[in-house]
């Protein structure tokens, strides 16, 4: 069985999903640091590892951060998150399952071609909410025994 890897359109959900779409204008760093939060605990309850791409200035690619912590990537001046995403999905599709979340149906469409699966920012949503839902009904039956 292969490793399975989940690419992340960040903007992309960002605004598909209203609860952070509502604050990006005023708050956009800390609206991408809650996605990040989400991500990292759909990681932590899955058998995913995670990279979000975003488009723009950030700081450097999290590679080197802690050994659990997903991977997070902006995009440099002249490049957008799409061609990151379309350059990860074709290194890592021949040797992983490779899932991207984009609302972008020519990325899809793009990232497929390369043997990658694509699904929404509503699927990417309910895996989420399945994820924690999940850790809480762990956390239930470890504090019953």
């Amino acid at each position: 069985m292969k490793p399975k890897i989940l690419i992340v359109d960040g903007h992309s959900m960002i605004f598909q999903w209203p609860e952070l779409a509502a604050d990006y204008a005023s708050r956009g760093p800390s609206v991408r640091e809650s996605l990040v939060r989400m991500l990292t605990s759909l990681q932590d309850a899955s058998d995913w590892t995670v990279a979000v791409v975003f488009d723009g200035r950030g700081p450097k690619a999290s590679a080197g951060a802690e050994p659990a912590a997903i991977r997070v990537f902006y995009s440099k001046s002249g490049q957008t998150a799409d061609a990151i995403i379309e350059r990860l999905a074709a290194k890592y599709a021949p040797d992983y399952d490779v899932t991207v979340a984009t609302d972008d149906r020519l990325e899809r469409l793009t990232v497929e071609s390369f043997g990658a699966v694509s699904i929404s920012s509503t699927r990417l949503l309910s895996e989420i909410r399945a994820a924690e839902a999940g850790v809480r009904q762990t956390i239930r039956r470890l504090n019953r025994r």
